[in-house]
This record gives C-alpha cells, structure tokens and sequence, in this order.
C-alpha cells in the first residue's frame, strides 16, 4: 500500500512509457502496446490475471477484437515516481456501453511492471 495521496497531473506529464501503452492500446496496435511492459509483467483485468508477455499479448488482442469501442483518456494521477493512475473513458458495443475504467500502473526499470483495470 501506498501512503502517498495521488496528485492529479497533465496526461502530457505521464511517463513516456505509459503514455505509449495508452496511444498503442487505443489504436489496437499490439506489438508497440506490448513492448511498454515488462517480460513477466502482471495485467489484471475483470478479475483475470494475465502473467507475461505471451499472455498480455493474449489478452491484448482479445480485447482489441472482442468488442468496437472509443477509449479518451480524461485523467491522471502521480502516486510516487513508479504508481500512476489514469482514467479512461470507454464507449462502445460491450455490456453497458459506456464506462470509466482506473488503470493503475506500477513501473520498474522504465517498463510496465504490473497494470490494474477496475472502475
């Protein structure tokens, strides 16, 4: 657990990293959304656990292709230098249609170490 409050700060501000998961995952480009993570880095996504670069790709593509939907980035947040939190606005044909999703980052070495999606 961190202590540290999130401070809000410019998505400009973002580490470049995470800023080249976001435009990657948005267009659905995999190769360059996948090398922003670590090699045996961690996503947790609607309660699954993805362990890896073969199973984020996985995972990756599945969301690219399972559903059409628009993704705005409509906030960020600095917990300390490696925990960043963004907020994502998703519309599109899946249940409900409209969601704000929490991606919260941890980084290591300049890499995604582990990615947590929750509203």
């Amino acid at each position: 657990m961190h202590d540290n409050q999130p401070q809000d700060v410019a998505p400009d501000a973002l580490p470049d990293v995470i800023t080249r998961y976001l435009n990657a995952h948005r267009t659905h480009d995999t190769a360059s959304a996948i090398s922003a993570f670590h090699p045996d880095a961690t996503v947790i996504d609607e309660g699954k656990t993805h362990q890896g670069s073969s199973a984020i790709e996985t995972w990756l593509t599945r969301s690219a292709t399972e559903y059409t939907y628009t993704i705005e980035l409509t906030g960020a947040q600095e917990v300390d230098a490696q925990h960043y939190i963004t907020t994502q606005h998703l519309e599109g044909n899946f249940p409900g249609g409209v969601v704000d999703l929490h991606y919260r980052f941890a980084l290591s070495c300049g890499l995604i170490e582990e990615l947590l999606i929750e509203p």
